[in-house]
């Protein structure tokens, strides 16, 4: 049980004893302005280890879930409240998971169910509907959505939406909901963007054509009330980056709220390396304690305007494909602040 925040209570719990305590238990938790969204795609299938999760590390994840003092919502619950400006708990998490293979229903649904935590699937239509191995069923996805479980949109090919056009997008998006339409009876209202490759083009359709309240990428970090709804961050888990050390840090981890984020656009065009900088908000501190680092060449210098302006130099250009870049900095009581980017560079 946490100690309760309000001191007042303390002389009250001395008097009235049992009372005392029973308003200790009803005491609020600490409330929080953002939450983090976790990301899994595979469960004990080792032949893929790049998006697999072992099951004895997914049990290990729900252990801590479940006993280290962690708020498991509903991932359409938090979106709207982030969206909204409303509190949420400490320490809120989200559990989703991509693509609808069929250790979804077969492995992780059994774990999570038994533990009563809530989670998100987001299905690429076209694999359901031509039946391939490994994936699962419209009767086992409805079945999920019918015990509680939120289904969201993942195209219907699970294309690299930067390399598309947008007549194609969009088809992807409209064919996509009318398979659930057909089969769930109604369209997501969440998506996710298939690699978490993100463009102007792709993230304007999405919150024009597909109508959904909110769209998550797969750069690391955690979600504040500020960050684009579209463009949510999620921490990818995986044989190697699912130990409990790692799972500790970022599920407890906290955000690098921004303004003037550059550039707009996260596909890489004639401007290679891209032009990266940030405004870090006001109290987020100690601003001399952040470091970033990219997935090409390690900690990258970083160069300050003013009080709050961050601006990043990479030194070499982009490879084709994804690259990330990642902001740090210390968030007090042994927690961590994050930023994430993922930038995509498509084949010319």
């Amino acid at each position: 049980m946490k100690k309760s925040p309000y001191r007042s209570l303390s002389g009250l719990l001395r008097i009235t004893g049992a009372l005392g305590a029973l308003l200790l238990w009803a005491a609020p938790a600490l409330a929080a302005d953002s939450a983090v969204f976790l990301m899994y795609h595979r469960f004990g299938e080792s032949d893929y280890p790049s998006t697999n999760i072992r099951l004895e590390q997914f049990e290990e994840h729900i252990k801590e879930l479940s006993t280290g003092g962690y708020s498991v919502l509903p991932a359409e619950q938090a979106v709207e409240a982030l969206r909204n400006g409303r509190q949420l708990p400490d320490r809120t998490v989200v559990i989703t998971i991509d693509d609808g293979y069929r250790s979804i229903y077969t492995e992780a649904w059994p774990r999570l169910k038994a533990a009563g935590l809530p989670f998100t699937v987001f299905i690429a239509t076209a694999p359901i509907d031509q039946e391939r191995p490994g994936y699962m069923t419209w009767d086992q996805i409805r079945e999920m959505r019918d015990a509680g479980v939120t289904i969201g949109a993942h195209t219907v090919t699970h294309l690299h939406m930067p390399r598309a056009d947008n007549d194609r997008l969009e088809r992807e998006i409209v064919e996509s909901n009318k398979r659930f339409a057909a089969e769930l009876g109604t369209a997501p209202r969440l998506f996710a963007y298939p690699y978490g490759e993100i463009s102007v083009a792709a993230r304007e359709l999405v919150l024009g054509v597909g109508k959904y309240v909110g769209a998550f990428g797969q750069q690391s970090g955690a979600t504040h009330v500020t960050s684009d709804p579209f463009n949510m961050p999620r921490y990818a888990l995986n044989e190697d980056y699912g130990n409990m050390s790692r799972f500790k840090l970022v599920a407890n981890s906290l955000p690098i709220p921004v303004e003037d984020l550059t550039p707009m656009d996260f596909v890489v065009g004639e401007t290679n390396p891209p032009l990266v900088g940030f405004t870090v908000a006001p109290g987020i501190d100690p601003l001399d304690r952040l470091a970033c680092f990219a997935s090409t060449e390690g900690k990258i210098p970083l160069l300050r305007l003013g009080e709050r302006r961050v601006e990043v130099r990479l030194s070499e250009p982009l490879p084709v494909g994804r690259s990330r870049i990642n902001c740090t900095m210390p968030g007090g009581e042994g927690r961590w602040r994050w930023l994430g980017l993922q930038f995509t560079r498509p084949r010319t």
